[in-house]
């Protein structure tokens, strides 16, 4: 591409720029919102923004946005920046496990000429910083390993803590983090299980294990928690996020209207009420004077009057009574307009009279006493059929406004599809409380953030013409992902990896677990061979054995996710295929043949980067199926659609 093009290119947004620079930008503002990963990469992203000189104010719309004269590189630097340190850690990794600088200086050859790494690590996304926090504890892994023999000094201190610190940030960033956190438990496992087979280390044994519970497991876990508790204190302003959240969470949001509000704090007969689902961004229970097909529920509801005042309990049989209609919270045996399997919820009745199908028992999550605003989490069963009030996730056709559809659920297992709690109430015969007291623990907004997260991880689904892929795509580079442009006019980036590199990487992951059986069973036989194959056959067992492990455990458990996934995701495991080719490539093979592959390394390799490096700098004018086109022979895959 011409600088012209480059400099373009650099000046929009592309990708998921518009998701994370956005979200970079709430934090700058204080502005509360919800994301399915963990704080710390946004944190990152927008304190860097911030440093700066970046305001929080550009709108991160859609890719494409020109950023005009906002002040993104920041962002973008920073990320960058800590993509660079992808190479150098994989050299220092490759060169403490093989002692060889040829292998690891194609290992770190391979990440750098690679158009897919490169892509990744100059936009504005959470990646690097993953990638990042992933390769510098296997660094620091291997050097703790390294000077194992000199345990309890200063150095060895320092690896072991840093290894922890990196685990926290991996975890910090996304969830995957917890696959290198797999990873180096397992590394400290057999170490601990090696140390067992000396007896006279019983003491030490014990040293050991503590020093890795402390630096391993508790600091991580605190650095992780510490993230969260900035995260919550920086973010104390309502946002986008508050619907995911249930009324006790946003209670502490400046800004929304529970913030600072009051009211009774127990439920009693004749309230006035707005009841949330807890399944999350499932909004309240609704209703309205239109008599379309098959009917919603409610949501500002009316508990049937009485006097004196009496509270409701768990257990109470009630009535709900719409304020606006008159009508009361109604179900039969007729199905749901959507979900088969469930009955129909409706409004019924004149005047709040009704019939018997109105009346629902109100169970508490504890199992007794009063109804809480905010805090109790409550289930209404239908008396008469036995079901349960729930919010199934579906959206309603035009004829019902697209709102949720409301139904009773046969099911009985307690779910947030079928629990809720009362957000506001109104009753001017009990006094009023401020709710900031019902305000939960740190704690409490801890453990909830991780539901809803885990909840909406798992619940992620396609958009429509989104392009999505199978971990049996990415080791083959079978598609890659549109950055941004779609028109031959459009400047055009494209998430793809260097095929030559990810080829070479594919063939000696097969060749190394092969080579790697046929050794070990060498040795388990006694068979003899010579000296030099011998030692790198040590090593191949030893440094290609953890690599290879690091890379099945970054790549395998994506076969079963039900989440939808993205070629991106195999990124982390991608590098350590790059340090395993570098290891085995440079290990194994001796003499003549290292010659030539060395040769090979320092001609082919940045070749194929120069043929594929418009993918990551940008790309204009004809597409590669096309003669004319700059990019035309090298569209080597009918499923590469750059």
């Amino acid at each position: 591409p011409s600088a012209g093009h480059i400099r373009s290119a650099v000046r929009i947004a592309h990708w998921d720029e518009t998701h994370f620079g956005k979200m970079g930008s709430y934090y700058i503002n204080r502005t509360f919102f919800f994301d399915v990963h963990p704080p710390l990469g946004k944190m990152l992203i927008g304190l860097a923004g911030h440093l700066s000189g970046y305001n929080g104010s550009f709108s991160f719309l859609k890719p494409g946005q020109n950023y005009e004269s906002h002040n993104y590189l920041g962002m973008r630097g920073f990320c960058a920046f800590l993509g660079s340190w992808l190479p150098p850690f994989a050299f220092l990794i490759v060169l403490e496990l093989s002692r060889s600088l040829s292998a690891a200086a194609l290992a770190a050859s391979l990440i750098i000429l690679d158009t897919g790494c490169l892509t990744l690590s100059q936009y504005i996304l959470l990646d690097p910083i993953l990638m990042f926090f992933i390769m510098g504890a296997v660094l620091c892994m291997v050097k703790f390993h390294a000077i194992s023999s000199r345990p309890f000094t200063f150095l060895w201190w320092l690896w072991l803590s840093l290894t922890g610190v990196n685990l926290a940030g991996a975890m910090g960033v996304k969830f995957v983090g917890l696959f290198a956190v797999v990873y180096v438990g397992l590394n400290t496992v057999r170490d601990l299980w090696t140390m067992m087979g000396n007896l006279s280390l019983t003491l030490v044994i014990f040293q050991h294990f503590a020093a890795r519970v402390l630096c391993l497991i508790l600091l991580p876990l605190v650095l992780y928690v510490v993230s969260f508790a900035v995260h919550f204190s920086v973010l104390n302003q309502s946002g986008p996020g508050d619907g995911f959240f249930s009324s006790s969470f946003q209670s502490r949001l400046i800004g929304n209207n529970l913030h600072n509000a009051s009211m009774p704090e127990h439920l009693a007969y004749g309230s006035l009420i707005t009841m949330k689902s807890l399944r999350t961004a499932a909004g309240y229970l609704h209703s309205h004077g239109h008599l379309y097909p098959e009917g919603v529920g409610a949501r500002q509801q009316q508990v049937y009057p009485a006097a004196p005042v009496e509270f409701v309990h768990h257990g109470d049989i009630i009535r709900l009574e719409h304020k606006m209609t008159r009508r009361n919270l109604h179900s039969h045996h007729r199905e749901a307009p959507l979900s088969k399997k469930h009955l129909q919820v409706t409004a019924y009745g004149t005047n709040g009279t009704g019939d018997t199908n109105d009346c629902w028992r109100i169970e508490t999550s504890g199992g007794s006493g009063k109804v809480k605003v905010l805090r109790s989490q409550i289930r209404l069963q239908h008396l008469v059929t036995g079901c349960m009030l729930g919010s199934s996730g579906k959206a309603l056709p035009k004829w019902g406004w697209e709102q949720g559809e409301v139904t009773c659920s046969p099911y009985h297992r307690e779910t947030p599809s079928t629990q809720w709690n009362v957000e506001d109430h109104e009753n001017p015969r009990l006094p009023n409380i401020s709710v900031s007291i019902l305000k939960p623990t740190f704690l409490e907004i801890l453990v909830e953030s991780h539901i809803v997260m885990v909840r909406a991880n798992s619940g992620l689904k396609p958009k429509e013409h989104e392009v999505t892929s199978k971990p049996w795509h990415w080791p083959i580079n079978f598609q890659g992902l549109r950055f941004s442009g779609v028109n031959e006019t459009d400047i055009r980036i494209y998430l793809l990896g260097n095929p030559v590199i990810w080829w070479l990487n594919l063939i000696c992951l097969g060749l190394f677990a092969f080579l790697a059986l046929c050794a070990a069973v060498c040795l388990q036989r006694g068979i003899l061979y010579p000296m030099y194959f011998s030692e790198n056959c040590h090593v191949l067992l030893e440094g290609g054995g953890q690599l290879m492990v690091g890379w099945m455990l970054h790549y395998c458990p994506f076969y079963f996710m039900g989440r939808i996934l993205y070629f991106h995701h195999y990124f982390p495991a991608m590098l350590f295929s790059c340090m395993l080719t570098g290891e085995f490539h440079l290990c194994i093979l001796c003499g003549f043949l290292t010659y030539c592959s060395t040769s090979f390394t320092a001609t082919f390799y940045p070749f194929s980067f120069y043929l594929f490096h418009p993918l990551a700098y940008g790309m204009v004018g004809s597409f590669a199926d096309q003669a004319q086109s700059p990019m035309s022979g090298l569209r080597w895959m009918e499923s590469w659609d750059f």
